[in-house]
């Protein structure tokens, strides 16, 4: 294999040869008009553990009776390159799942990035969110923690593990320090609570059960509960179990999303 030598000013050498997918530009592609139901959030994005955070939080507050808290959801097929038409570039300019717009305020308000819709939605219901200053703050923390975090996991580990053209040591090693101390941190702080926060369950547990909850239970990247050991992380595991177990956690994983073409 020959060396890398990096040039003095970086190029796009797949400019020629791969017209979809990721570029070093943003903005819409091509015209399109997303469906909007009758419900009044609209939610376009996929089943990816980003994508599961906001329909699990939809599902656990209609578990706690908001009827208010309707939605429907369609399918951005990130393979087909739905997140680059306009209409979703108008809800998330950065083209990534999910994009939420709350069709209930006096004008439609687009929402985007997981932990922004998140924490609107909380705020919206008053509810998932503590309103104790301390609990506020350290529920922040974690939601702010997972949001930095997980590309760590995701578009590091995971890339670098299962969908790399070719396995590279140093980045999965890299990543596999990184992914188990944080699985590490996980666990010290699960060992003396049983959410993440504390006695009550909030969007912070949402949030990362969504990346290392799935992570835990071997349902991210096949092979990586094994090589990560994850079982050595008994409160990281038992708190995965408990969430998974949980009505709105199943309800948001079993979602029937909608085609753009309906």
């Amino acid at each position: 294999m020959t060396a890398y030598e990096k040039p003095k000013v970086w190029k796009w050498e797949d400019e020629e040869l791969n017209k979809g997918g990721n570029r070093p530009t943003a903005g819409a592609r091509f015209e399109q008009t997303l469906p909007v139901g009758e419900a009044p959030f609209q939610l376009y994005s996929l089943g990816t553990p980003n994508g599961i955070k906001v329909t699990i939080m939809f599902e656990e507050l209609k578990e706690l009776g908001i009827v208010d808290a309707d939605y429907d959801v369609y399918t951005i097929n990130i393979g087909k390159d739905d997140q680059f038409g306009s209409d979703f570039v108008k809800i998330n300019p950065n083209s990534k799942i999910p994009a939420l717009v709350d069709y209930s305020a006096d004008k439609p308000v687009n929402i985007f990035e997981s932990g922004s819709i998140l924490l609107y939605l909380a705020e919206k219901f008053n509810k998932l969110l503590p309103n104790d200053l301390h609990e506020r703050t350290e529920t922040l923390n974690w939601l702010f923690w997972q949001v930095g975090a997980g590309p760590y996991v995701g578009g590091g580990f995971g890339h670098f593990f299962a969908y790399a053209p070719e396995p590279l040591q140093y980045p999965i090693d890299r990543f596999t320090m990184e992914t188990k101390r944080q699985l590490d941190l996980l666990d010290k702080t699960l060992a003396e609570r049983p959410y993440i926060v504390g006695e009550t369950y909030t969007i912070a547990d949402i949030a990362i059960w969504s990346w290392y909850g799935r992570l835990a239970m071997g349902d991210l990247y096949e092979g990586s509960a094994e090589f990560l050991d994850v079982a050595s992380y008994k409160h990281v595991m038992e708190w995965s179990k408990r969430i998974s177990e949980r009505p709105g956690v199943q309800k948001g994983l079993a979602v029937a999303y909608k085609s753009l073409e309906n």
